[in-house]
C-alpha cells in the first residue's frame, strides 16, 4: 500500500487522531511509510474522514 498527500491539506489533525502510527501533523501531514503495514484499515479511514480529501491511498 502506498499513501500520499496532495496539495490542500488543512492539518486539522483528523487522520492523526485516528491513525497516529502513521500520520503526523505539523503544517501539513508527514506520512510514516514504514508503519503503513499492519495499519492499512485505520490508514483507509483516516482517508475517508480527510475532510479535504488529500489523502491518497494506492493498493
Amino acid at each position: 500500500m502506498k499513501v500520499r498527500i496532495e496539495d490542500g491539506c488543512i492539518a486539522c489533525g483528523a487522520c492523526e487522531s485516528i491513525c497516529e502510527d502513521v500520520f503526523s501533523v505539523e503544517d501539513t501531514v508527514i506520512v510514516n511509510e514504514a508503519n503503513i503495514a499492519g495499519n492499512e484499515e485505520a490508514v483507509k479511514e483516516a482517508a475517508e474522514a480527510c475532510p479535504v480529501s488529500v489523502i491518497i491511498v494506492e493498493d
